[in-house]
């Protein structure tokens, strides 16, 4: 675990390896992230019969540089790159190109449940088609022209990411990250059940408890429980109020955990907590600087992802064992 530097938490860049070293100097910070992920999780695993990405990101740091060329340039000598990576579906684009896939591809920026509405889309396409793979993914950074900030939805002051959850004040530490899936309808070899997504856009905390209630009447199956509450909490405590409705109406018995001091605060973290349901699910057992309450569970079966963006955009993900 890294701590910030200027008040962001920077994602560590691995060696690329898979992309033409040609291609990859001409890609953007994101785009790199992005596609590295996709090739990664793309192998050892058949051709995806389509791409399906979600941002909130994705192009806007491109998009102001090729703006500003047009000023400064005058609309001569202007550098293509900056305008082919400013498009929002610029990842899915590329990992598209470098794998010759020519399925569907489609991008999702639905700002804070990008990524759930990504899965949504996920599940009904296997829905439609039953024996088709699909690649869901998520992946946003922190341009140099990061509108959050201005916002107010980060620290004002520069607080290490372990001291995240006790500082009693707005804003969180700005992340950043990508989270690649291959999804399929063959529980063989899976690591994760996606059982459900559900989103919710309301201020009130009453239609917040409602929401989740059923959600968790719905798709919990008969007699079972959730055994870990995996909580975007981010330090917040204008968001608190929230977690602590989704806290009450989870068992007493179930864990909570949280990971954004891992990551940091961005629209699409939920793909984050995806990724950790992955290794939590088949290794039951959780860091402890992760654990906010221990629970009873001696595995953790069901797994409620809830996170909330900026006050108004909520999200539920159930996540089981395959089966």
């Amino acid at each position: 675990m890294h701590e910030p530097a200027d008040k962001r938490l920077n994602a560590i860049e691995p060696v690329y390896d898979g992309i033409p070293p040609g291609v990859l100097r001409r890609m953007s910070k994101l785009v790199r992230m992005g596609v590295a992920a996709a090739m990664q999780t793309l192998h050892n695993n058949p051709v995806p019969n389509g791409i399906i990405m979600g941002s909130l990101n994705t192009g806007k740091d491109d998009a102001v540089k090729f703006l500003n060329q047009i000023i400064d340039y005058e609309e001569g000598m202007l550098t293509p790159i900056n305008f082919v990576q400013s498009t929002p579906n610029a990842v899915a684009a590329q990992v598209a190109l470098l794998t010759r896939n020519h399925g569907y591809n489609i991008s999702h920026l639905h700002m804070g449940v990008a990524f759930e509405m990504a899965a949504i889309d996920a599940d009904m396409m296997l829905q439609e088609n039953p024996s088709h793979h699909y690649l869901l993914g998520a992946v946003d950074d922190m341009a140099s022209y990061y509108f959050d900030e201005k916002g107010g939805w980060h620290k004002e002051a520069d607080i290490s990411n372990k001291l995240l959850y006790d500082t009693n004040s707005p804003g969180s530490i700005s992340g950043e990250g990508a989270a690649m899936f291959f999804v399929n309808n063959d529980p063989v070899g899976a690591l994760a059940k996606i059982v459900a997504v559900d989103t919710l856009h309301d201020t009130n905390e009453a239609v917040l408890k409602e929401k989740l209630d059923a959600f968790l009447t719905k798709h919990l199956p008969a007699g079972e429980t959730i055994d870990l509450l995996l909580s975007g909490e981010n330090g917040d405590n204008r968001l608190d109020k929230y977690y602590a409705v989704c806290e009450s109406s989870v068992n007493e018995g179930a864990a909570i955990a949280r990971f954004k001091h891992l990551c940091g605060e961005y629209a699409t973290a939920a793909s984050m907590a995806m990724w950790l349901c992955c290794k939590v699910i088949p290794a039951t057992v959780l860091p402890t600087h992760m654990i906010k309450k221990s629970g009873t569970a001696k595995a953790y079966r069901n797994i409620l992802i809830y996170n909330n963006y900026q006050l108004l955009q909520h999200s539920f993900m159930l996540v089981s064992i395959p089966n």
